[in-house]
């Protein structure tokens, strides 16, 4: 029988503080109008409190799936976490994460590959069920972008938000499930998204962080064309391998970093807007968490059976889909 991973269950979370638009252009040099003409985002959730880093967010997500799914946590086997905003360097994040949802008897880690990282981890997530050797693998993606944003940067702090959602993949002999996935990188991207300091090639000293290092730097006119480029192409070439078309397709759900960004590759792949998963206006672009909480807030008009397609793209530069 022929293996697949399908996604059984999946869960958001999103922190109750809300940064909106007006607060925004009360701290920074913006307007309200601007940034939703530019980005097509309203508000974003903030994470706030002494000590509450992304595994918070993912805990609260994973715990909610287990019990939306009546899944017992001893049962599973894996959780892969997806993040560029670690609670620290070590323990890994997807650890806290385990330990705080009581996976006991799952083995958990981590993956950085930006703002495609939910992607990347529930690709390897789908390949250890497919195998035979894996029975329940949880998939979180969290990020808490409001620790490496700079409020004094206008071109950045409009964009990001905190939030965390969370799938359980599971084997099925059914027509339904993984079909396909292309993932891609390219390393020459990034001069042009990246944080420079806090790594080990610049680790935090006072120069780093006076210097105002540690924060997210985005050079937005490239981002924007390699983001459309991208995602478009890999798009076009699973569709074209898999002898389909827009009309054939329940769902594009497209990574939420710039509402113009996704209207393009829409707009490009001629795939109506109505098929299109959005809701960067409630979140802003939460990097790992955008693809699980579009399919976290789209989940009552999903139906099994359903084809979608899943895609993204994030610095470094690291790209991809799957469907």
């Amino acid at each position: 029988m022929n293996v697949r991973a399908a996604i059984t269950g999946v869960n958001g979370w999103v922190p109750e503080d809300i940064l909106t638009n007006r607060d925004l252009q009360n701290m920074v040099d913006t307007t309200e109008e601007w940034i939703t003409t530019r980005t097509g985002i309203r508000e974003r959730r903030i994470l706030k409190g002494k000590d509450q880093g992304a595994s918070v967010m993912g805990i609260h997500a994973v715990k909610g799936l287990l019990e939306k799914t009546g899944t017992d946590p001893g049962e599973v086997d894996l959780l892969i976490c997806a993040t560029v905003t670690p609670d620290m360097m070590f323990p890994d994040t997807g650890n806290l994460i385990g330990h705080g949802a009581g996976l006991k008897n799952a083995y958990c880690f981590g993956l950085s590959a930006a703002c495609s990282g939910f992607l990347y981890a529930l690709t390897v997530g789908a390949k250890f069920i497919e195998t035979g050797t894996h029975k329940k693998v949880i998939i979180v993606g969290t990020d808490k972008m409001s620790s490496i944003l700079d409020y004094t940067d206008r071109t950045t702090c409009v964009l990001f938000g905190d939030g965390a959602g969370a799938v359980l993949l599971e084997p099925t002999g059914e027509a339904v499930g993984v079909m396909d996935s292309v993932l891609k990188s390219d390393g020459a991207g990034a001069e042009f998204l990246y944080q420079k300091a806090g790594g080990s090639m610049r680790p935090a000293s006072i120069e780093t962080v006076t210097g105002r290092e540690h924060f997210v730097y985005q050079n937005g006119k490239p981002v924007f064309k390699a983001a459309v480029s991208g995602m478009t192409d890999v798009v076009k070439k699973v569709m074209d391998r898999n002898s389909l078309s827009a009309e054939s397709l329940s769902w594009l759900v497209p990574h939420q970093a710039n509402r113009r960004i996704i209207e393009t590759v829409a707009s490009m792949l001629h795939f109506p807007m109505e098929k299109v998963m959005v809701n960067i206006e409630r979140y802003g672009n939460t990097t790992a968490g955008t693809l699980p909480l579009c399919l976290w807030d789209y989940e009552p008009r999903l139906k099994k059976g359903d084809r979608l397609i899943l895609t993204a793209f994030g610095g470094g530069f690291t790209w991809g889909l799957l469907m």
